[in-house]
């Protein structure tokens, strides 16, 4: 049964790494004994996170700006110079934007999209060659989205571009899962309901009571919640799915909502 979820020695670059979401995992596969890169914008919150994760095992440091095309190069290139494969890419970094539907800004639906789904075509598709010396029948290579439950249904927010990124990333999803199957790259999704992170922070203060109403587990996700949904999808228990999507969010897509969070 344990090697069904063994990560051990598999190489994981999770971008937006350095905190929220990004983190949690990083620090999951960490613990399993993965060697994990994290890559974000900012260079030294990224290497203070490594430095801390490398106590525990085996965590590097890749800091980029995934939200441009030299950022995404860059990071393509420090992935070539370690040589040998790349077992898992998680894309998770993200952004957000909330504005009324009258007044919503160009320049935030095209930071919002662009680091949303724009990124993590691009960044699959570069480091296809990197996936692909990774993969094999018996052990696939991995691609885990991060999306988010705002793509599955609209949002009580304002947030018009970050609930269109994630229903297009879904649909990526699905899409890059049909194309790479027959490489042994396998494509999947998270859509994570509510977890304490800088990016949820003011909503949860805001509505963080009826968010917990409507939430059929009535709790906010853990860290060791997402983590084991990725570990999950990077190990051999999910060797035979792809283009799936799983929601993870205490049921709140699929048997909650039964209110208005507003």
């Amino acid at each position: 049964m344990n090697s069904l979820f063994d990560v051990r020695d598999k190489v994981v670059l999770v971008t937006g790494g350095s905190r929220g979401i990004g983190e949690m995992i990083a620090r999951a596969f960490v613990d399993a004994g993965a060697v994990v890169l994290i890559s974000s914008r900012r260079a030294d919150v990224c290497q203070a996170l490594a430095d801390e994760l490398s106590v525990h095992g085996r965590c590097e440091a890749l800091p980029f700006d995934l939200a441009t095309a030299e950022g995404i190069a860059g990071l393509v290139a420090a992935i070539d110079q370690r040589g040998g494969g790349l077992d898992v890419l998680v894309n998770n970094a993200g952004a957000t934007w909330g504005a009324p539907l009258e007044s919503f800004p160009e320049s935030g639906w095209d930071k919002t999209l662009d680091l949303n789904l724009k990124t993590p075509f691009f960044l699959t598709q570069k480091l296809l060659p990197a996936l692909r010396r990774a993969a094999s029948a018996e052990q696939p290579a991995r691609v885990i989205n991060i999306a988010s439950i705002d793509g599955l249904a609209p949002p009580e927010f304002d947030s018009f571009a970050y609930a269109a990124s994630k229903a297009g990333l879904l649909m990526l999803t699905r899409h890059m899962a049909k194309t790479l199957a027959t490489e042994n790259i396998l494509v999947n999704a998270i859509a994570p309901g509510f977890f304490p992170s800088r990016m949820t922070g003011a909503i949860l203060e805001d509505i963080g009571e009826d968010v917990l109403r409507m939430t059929p587990l009535g709790r906010l996700g853990r860290p060791d919640d997402i983590g084991g949904v990725a570990i999950f999808l990077a190990a051999r228990a999910s060797a035979f799915l792809t283009g799936a999507t799983i929601p993870y969010d205490g049921g709140l897509s699929t048997a909650g909502r039964s209110g208005k969070a507003a």
